[in-house]
C-alpha cells in the first residue's frame, strides 16, 4: 500500500453542519492530514462557485476539486482554477418527464461553462451569474446537471417518482427533502476521483473518502473496489451507511475529524 493517500471529502453534512458552520475540529484535522503528505481534496455535489470558499477555508493545496457530483473537476494551474474536465448531457428527455409529474417544481440546470439557468429563485441555490429563463430554455443546450426542488413533496415522494419514471439513463441522487440532483449517465464522485487519481499517479489502494449522502454511494463503492476506505457520517441514512465500509460520529460531534486522524 502506498503511504500517500487520496482523501476525498464531501462538504455538506461532512465538513459543515446544516447552518454551514464547520464541524468541530475539521480544519485542524484536515491540516494535519495534508501536512502528513496526503492528497486532500473536496468531492461535492455543489457547483464550483459554492465550493471555492471551502478550499480556501480548509487551506487545501491539492490542484484538484470535484464538483457537481463528479460532472465537473476543477484544476489549479499557476494559482488559477480552470474547468479541467466537464461531463454534459442532453437534459430535454428528463426535464420533459419530470415536468409532467412535477409541474409546480422549481428547476435549474448548470451548463458546461458553470452558468446556471433556473425557472424561479430558491434561497438554497447559489445563482452567481445565473439567469432566470422560461422552462423551455433549460433544455436548449447540453448541461452538466439538473436540479429539481419541489417543496410540497417529501423524500418518499421523490423516491417513488424516480422508481415510476425509470430514471436509468442519467445518474440521480436524492439530497435532502424534495431535492433531486441529476448528473450525466455513469457519472458520480467516484468516476471523477478515479480520473484525478490516475492523473496524480495514485493507482494503489491508498484511498480514503467520507460523506453522508446518497450522492456519496458511488464514491464509496469506488473506494472499496480499490481496497480503500469509505467512511459514512453518523447521521447518514441507512442505505448510505450500508454502502460504506466504516461509520464515524455525527457531523455535529466532529465525526470527520475523528475519522481523518486515523490516517496519522
Amino acid at each position: 500500500m502506498t503511504d500517500r493517500r487520496l482523501v476525498g471529502l464531501d462538504i455538506d453534512g461532512t465538513i459543515i453542519l446544516q447552518d454551514e458552520t464547520l464541524s468541530p475540529g475539521v480544519v485542524e484535522a484536515v491540516a494535519e492530514v495534508r501536512d502528513a503528505g496526503h492528497e486532500v481534496l473536496l468531492a461535492t455535489g455543489r457547483s464550483w462557485s459554492a465550493t471555492e470558499r471551502y478550499v480556501d477555508l480548509l487551506g487545501l493545496t491539492s490542484e484538484f476539486t470535484v464538483c457537481s457530483n463528479g460532472a465537473v473537476t476543477m484544476r489549479r494551474r499557476d494559482g488559477e482554477w480552470e474547468r479541467w474536465h466537464v461531463e454534459t448531457f442532453d437534459p430535454s428527455p428528463v426535464l420533459t418527464m419530470l415536468r409532467e409529474r412535477l409541474p409546480e417544481a422549481r428547476y435549474m440546470v448548470e451548463l458546461g461553462t458553470g452558468q446556471r439557468l433556473y425557472t424561479a429563485v430558491l434561497d438554497d441555490w447559489t445563482l452567481d451569474g445565473g439567469r432566470e429563463v422560461p422552462f423551455e430554455e433549460l433544455a436548449a443546450q447540453q448541461v452538466s446537471r439538473v436540479v429539481v426542488v419541489s417543496p410540497q413533496h417529501d423524500e418518499a415522494d421523490f423516491q417513488r417518482l424516480v422508481a415510476e419514471a425509470g430514471l436509468n439513463e442519467v445518474t440521480y441522487a436524492i439530497g435532502w427533502t424534495a431535492w433531486l440532483d441529476i448528473a450525466p449517465e455513469g457519472v458520480d464522485k467516484g468516476t471523477a476521483l478515479e480520473r484525478v487519481s490516475a492523473e496524480l499517479g495514485l493507482d494503489g489502494d491508498g484511498v480514503f473518502v467520507a460523506g453522508d449522502g446518497r450522492n456519496d454511494i458511488g464514491m464509496f463503492g469506488w473506494a472499496l473496489r480499490r481496497g480503500g476506505r469509505a467512511v459514512a457520517m453518523g447521521q447518514a441514512p441507512d442505505e448510505v451507511q450500508d454502502a460504506a465500509g466504516e461509520l464515524t460520529g455525527h457531523v455535529e460531534d466532529g465525526g470527520l475529524a475523528s475519522a481523518l486522524r486515523t490516517l496519522l
